[in-house]
């Protein structure tokens, strides 16, 4: 059993801190130029955000996980800690209350594109104290994940403040500058090609073997660059290893959500002990099936499906 330096046995392989948010969509035959009304479709309310969409792709997975987040006292909220809570997260740390829950107003069109606009709401407001707060959750926790739809400044306070022995999970979407000891204690920094090209600037060359070294240049203990159909790559600054994993091939249908399904299933592996490319080569898989399901949440498998890809 893995122990904490500080709290001995974890009581979560996973405790995930980020965002929570209601996704509204409506498709549309064309999206409205400036000053133009058009009708859409019935809207469709989903449960979504990075923070949610790991910790309920960790949990269906079969990890014990919890979520430290904020939402609002809405229905919104109700409906995120709801989906939460049938996907089997503890949900003790999500805060409520201090603003509107955070929603994407996203319009689809007949090929499948995209406008959305998210108004972060309550994600905004997952303050530093917040997480000092839930100091006992931290310590209770194998591996801490976080993105970037929540303040930096409470990025970087968890970062600060992980226990010893809690290992650290950071995708850094939607990109943002990266102070350095933030990078310092991920383990890994997990990108995808562009979140890669913004953190390295115009240097950044043109391989993922070349985005590996330079990243890992920057700090962070090791990273993992996720590649779509390609798989993922990853390097690890204690043994030196850079190593490609393959993903099975599969008819993708959306890629929503593909990303937090691998990192959530990164991180958990991690935490069980197996080695970085071993728990690469599980994330993979875990996003190919992901793919293959319409929507976010309701696309991520069990450990079943995944075993049976």
């Amino acid at each position: 059993m893995y122990e904490n330096e500080d709290s001995g046995p974890a009581r979560y392989d996973l405790l995930v801190v980020g965002s929570a948010n209601a996704d509204l969509v409506v498709g549309v035959d064309r999206r409205p130029a400036p000053g133009e009304t058009v009708l859409g479709s019935d809207l469709a309310v989903h449960p979504g955000g990075k923070g949610a969409n790991q910790a309920v792709a960790a949990a269906r997975l079969g990890a014990r996980t919890a979520l430290l987040a904020r939402v609002g006292d809405d229905a919104h909220g109700r409906l995120l800690l709801e989906s939460q809570r049938s996907a089997g997260v503890d949900t003790t740390g999500v805060l409520v209350g201090g603003a509107p829950t955070g929603v994407a107003l996203i319009t689809v069109d007949p090929s499948g594109d995209n406008s959305i606009v998210v108004s972060p709401g309550a994600n905004a407001r997952l303050t530093p104290e917040d997480i000092r707060a839930a100091a006992p959750l931290l310590r209770a926790a194998r591996v801490v994940s976080v993105q970037l739809e929540i303040p930096l400044d409470t990025v970087a306070e968890t970062a600060r403040v992980l226990p010893s022995g809690t290992r650290l999970v950071l995708n850094p979407s939607p990109p943002a500058p990266l102070p350095a000891e933030v990078l310092a204690a991920c383990d890994p920094l997990v990108v995808n090609e562009h979140e890669a090209r913004f953190i390295l600037g115009p240097e950044a060359g043109t391989t993922p073997e070349s985005w590996a070294r330079a990243l890992t240049a920057l700090g962070p203990r090791s990273v993992v660059i996720t590649l779509g159909a390609g798989g993922a790559l990853t390097a690890d600054t204690r043994t030196g290893d850079r190593v490609r994993v393959p993903s099975p091939a599969v008819d993708a249908v959306d890629t929503t959500g593909a990303g937090d399904a691998f990192t959530a299933a990164l991180a958990w592996r991690l935490g069980l002990g197996e080695e970085l490319p071993e728990a690469a080569a599980f994330a993979v898989r875990v996003g190919a099936a992901a793919v293959t399901k319409e929507g976010a949440q309701a696309s991520f498998p069990t450990a079943e499906e995944v075993s049976a890809l």
